[in-house]
């Protein structure tokens, strides 16, 4: 059966994508699969597929779709595209634009720049590969370019989504300018680019960062605005719910594809549809259902983080988050206090091992800081959705719900910076979080169980609940990670060792003598992998700790200018490179 789809001309050649559906489809019901599974073939086939792969390193000019805002990096401004042209190629693919930093093209702006196609980088020194994480969103290629000129703007459902974006952004807070003004977008449009990047670590290491993301809460407010509109106007119930469903789809739209934003419009578009046609309303089936889209729209979404946290948090909040009040019924906890507690409890405990495979990291003062945080959500949402339909009728009177609302924004980016400033704000690794964990069981275990008979169980429980939190509390000397060049100077008595650490990686040159526990030095730096180690001459005070080094940190290659000299260090340090597939460049 064919789908009747365009062709799409790259040069002389046309992709028939109907052809390819027609294959896979007999192909896979041969052999007795479903045409789910075959749609998803064919979904990723269209992801994996790419034309501008063919062209990497050419120079052309290009005419780019900016599909997205900029995001600002230390040295680049990445904005996503979809090429429409390069050169005499019409590919009509995913893409990213790389800048120099300045002003970013505006989402929906059609532009024109002489570009150069470059393969992602691959993986990283912190483990992140760049390539992998592109491919799953359809982007293959990287066009870089110095001056971009616009030449017009997109239209379709592309421009309404620019258009409906650009009209809540510009009456979310007016007036309100600076971090004030960037945490309610954060927070409305799920945008954190106008954040400055130590509020954002706050926001992350305090666990607030999900603020930022645009989740289920939004989506209940604008339903919530539009039946209370319909109320106040006097429309018919029907009418509001259509109204809703209209809302929902139109702030699903403006905000943008996101994992957490699509679970919520279709929760909330199915709940008014379920309202609409007289149905029972099943939040499992909601949930199931906002997957299936995500999924089908694109199946390496299950890999991705924000799937993964989106989905968790959620299934922790249907299952875990009842028993956890039950729970706490039995013990003074304010009745408001008590739900906050119980969600942050669970979507903590649930998304901790995820936020650790994906990030390295997870926050320890989720609990007290969503509880802080809780009070002003609600009323932030709403005034600001508030300050968006008023802005083009009054606008004194959204400038004055946006002064109050400054004032909200400021207080959670007060808490963000109060807990994530704390000492150990967040949990950096496997085994302190195991150690966390076991510790939380205890605590758990120690309060659900009756009180122990005579002093000295007592006094054991309380030395262990001690120890407990002074292995988790114990002082850490590791400094942060560099924000530029930093170059340290290991202390190794007679003999070389210099750090070289930037933002992207580190390089160490010479490794001193066995003695002076270079490897030791370096984890207590926080180094965990290096980017390259150099050898600079065959003599023991400067490369006795190479293969000591070797065995207790990651090392992507070695620099080595092969001196003829005879030296059992250096053999060494090579044989243990040789050893762990170390590449050895002859410097």
């Amino acid at each position: 059966m064919a789908l009747g789809v365009t062709p799409l001309r790259v040069g002389q050649e046309a992709y028939w994508l109907d052809q390819i559906a027609r294959d896979r489809c007999e192909y896979y019901t041969g052999k007795g699969e479903s045409p789910g599974w075959w749609a998803g073939s064919l979904r990723l086939a269209a992801l994996d597929r790419s034309v501008l792969a063919e062209e990497v390193g050419r120079v052309a000019r290009a005419r780019l779709e900016v599909t997205g805002p900029g995001r600002f990096g230390p040295f680049a401004v990445r904005v996503p595209v979809r090429v429409l042209s390069f050169g005499e190629l019409a590919p009509d693919e995913r893409a990213r634009l790389d800048l120099p930093r300045g002003r970013a093209p505006p989402q929906g702006a059609i532009v024109e720049v002489v570009a150069e196609i470059k393969r992602p980088r691959g993986r990283e020194d912190d483990g992140f590969d760049e390539s992998s994480y592109l491919r799953r969103q359809g982007i293959h290629v990287v066009l870089s370019g110095d001056a971009y000129r616009v030449v017009g703007r997109r239209g379709g459902v592309g421009g309404l989504a620019d258009s409906l974006r650009a009209f809540v952004a510009r009456g979310l807070a007016p007036g309100v300018t600076g971090g004030r003004g960037a945490v309610i977008a954060g927070i409305i449009l799920g945008e954190d680019e106008g954040i400055e990047q130590g509020l954002r670590d706050r926001f992350r290491a305090s666990g607030l960062y999900h603020l930022l993301a645009v989740s289920g809460q939004n989506v209940a407010y604008v339903v919530a605005g539009a039946l209370l509109l319909a109320w106040l106007l006097g429309v018919p119930r029907l009418a509001g719910e259509v109204g809703a469903l209209l809302a929902v789809a139109g702030y699903v739209v403006a905000v943008g594809w996101q994992p957490s934003v699509v679970r919520a419009g279709v929760a909330g578009g199915l709940a008014s549809l379920a309202w609409l046609c007289g149905r029972a309303r099943d939040r499992w089936y909601f949930l199931l259902v906002g997957a299936a889209v995500l999924l089908v729209w694109n199946p390496y979404s299950l890999l991705e983080a924000g799937f993964q946290l989106s989905f968790a948090a959620v299934g922790a909040i249907f299952v875990v988050v009842p028993r956890l009040q039950s729970w706490l019924e039995g013990y003074p906890v304010p009745s408001r206090l008590a739900p906050v507690l119980a969600v942050s409890a669970a979507c903590g405990a649930v998304t901790a091992p995820i936020l650790m495979t994906h990030f390295g990291q997870v926050p320890l003062y989720s609990i007290p800081s969503n509880a802080l945080a809780a009070p002003v959500v609600a009323p932030l949402l709403g005034l600001a959705l508030a300050c968006a339909a008023l802005d083009p009728i009054l606008p004194t009177a959204a400038v004055a719900l946006a002064w109050a609302n400054g004032w909200f924004a400021a207080y959670l980016a007060a808490v963000a910076r109060l807990f994530g400033g704390l000492p150990h704000a967040q949990v950096a690794s496997w085994k302190a979080l195991a150690g966390l964990a076991a510790m939380t069981g205890l605590v758990a275990l120690f309060v659900r169980l009756p009180p122990p008979r005579g002093r000295r169980s007592v006094l054991l429980a309380a030395v262990l609940a001690l120890v407990l939190a002074g292995w988790q509390l114990r002082p850490d000397h590791t400094p942060p990670p560099p924000t530029g060049l930093r170059i340290t100077f290991l202390d190794v008595g007679q003999g070389d060792g210099a750090l070289i650490q930037v933002p992207q990686g580190a390089v160490l040159v010479d490794e001193g003598p066995p003695e002076a526990k270079v490897a030791a030095q370096l984890r207590s730096l926080g180094v965990r992998r290096l980017a390259a180690m150099v050898l600079t001459h065959p003599q023991r005070d400067h490369v006795g700790g190479a293969a000591e080094v070797l065995e207790h940190v990651e090392v992507d290659r070695i620099l080595d200018p092969a001196i003829p000299f005879e030296s059992p260090e250096e053999a060494a340090a090579l044989a243990a490179a040789r050893e762990r597939q170390v590449a050895i460049v002859r410097a």
